[in-house]
């Protein structure tokens, strides 16, 4: 067993033991993926965070990002620790009018609705190699719409790090060419 392959299982350990599903939330018919608990244990979330910095790595282990990006409001929590992990810098992308600074937007469509996500201009700079994260992947409506963001910047979204990827849902289809690294595929 590999360095890798023992981070990824105790990252798949911890998601398996701590995140619970909640039946009808926020909506009937749709099961949220609870991470509150992931979150309040130091080792699992360790384990996480170690294991989703890896899609930022090569296989030798030298980082190939320049910065790691973060949807709201879960891919914050994710995405700030993996980003220290790497050495890079962090950007939130947020809903409509939750950036104080000159933006870039997008209209998208996700799960149970819309939304209009913004990312600020020179949040990321032309060229550079950009890891996406969030919690879930689900129709990859939030996703896309991050990776549009980040080429509006002029960079280059090169993986999109998850914790969960809802497999039926085909979120990959949205992201094009840009590959997943999902922890976890149900």
């Amino acid at each position: 067993m590999t360095v890798r392959d023992d981070v990824r299982e105790r990252a798949v350990e911890a998601l398996t033991r701590l995140v619970r599903d909640i039946e009808d939330f926020p909506e009937p018919g749709i099961v949220f993926k609870d991470i509150t608990p992931l979150l309040a244990d130091p080792a699992g979330f360790g384990a996480v965070v170690e294991a989703m910095a890896a899609a930022g790595r090569d296989e030798n282990g030298a980082v190939v990002v320049d910065k790691v990006v973060g949807m709201e409001a879960r891919g914050f929590i994710l995405a700030a620790p993996v980003a220290l992990a790497l050495g890079v810098g962090f950007a939130p992308v947020r809903k409509a009018g939750k950036l104080p600074h000159d933006t870039h937007q997008v209209d998208y469509a996700l799960e149970y609705g819309e939304a209009v996500l913004e990312l600020h201009r020179d949040a990321v700079a032309p060229g550079e190699r950009v890891l996406l994260v969030d919690d879930v992947l689900a129709t990859g409506g939030t996703a896309g719409a991050t990776c549009d963001l980040v080429r509006r910047c002029g960079a280059d979204p090169v993986g999109f790090a998850v914790l969960m990827e809802l497999g039926f849902l085909d979120g990959r289809a949205a992201l094009g060419e840009v590959p997943v690294h999902a922890l976890q595929r149900i």
